[in-house]
């Protein structure tokens, strides 16, 4: 029964994390492209909002997957979890240097151009693939 509920928890802060992780760069994107300041300060709101929303549910993934193996540690041998271990380090950096880019458009420091941030957009997209392979085919 615990098994379950903690699985269960992990899917839905996992999907709910990448929900934000798939949508704040795509504000950047929007932020990027933006001519006055009306529309850059609106989208600077929501990518504050989203970011602070999204981050304790990061959070509350990482915990309810490490509850998972540190509890039910039979369940998860194999490499195939050290591979996803390490996935799952690059998108927590992945959403901390969102928290950078954050503040940089906050600052007026924004470095980059519209067509960086729908690049750095796609990156999550490729390790979510990357760790549905590890978890469902447990290939090593």
């Amino acid at each position: 029964m615990l098994y379950n509920i903690l699985k269960i928890l992990h899917i839905f802060f996992v999907i709910s994390w990448f929900a934000g992780l798939f949508y704040l760069p795509r504000i950047f994107v929007n932020h990027a492209m933006a001519e006055d300041a009306a529309t850059r300060e609106r989208l600077g709101q929501m990518e504050t909002r989203l970011y602070r929303f999204v981050t304790p549910i990061g959070i509350l993934a990482i915990a309810c997957g490490l509850g998972l193996w540190l509890i039910f540690p039979e369940l998860f041998a194999g490499n195939w979890l050290h591979a996803k271990m390490a996935l799952v380090a690059v998108l927590a950096a992945y959403h901390i240097h969102c928290g950078r880019l954050l503040r940089d458009f906050a600052a007026g420091r924004d470095r980059h151009g519209h067509v960086w941030y729908r690049v750095f957009n796609e990156m999550p997209v490729f390790l979510l693939l990357a760790v549905l392979v590890l978890v469902v085919m447990k290939p090593f």
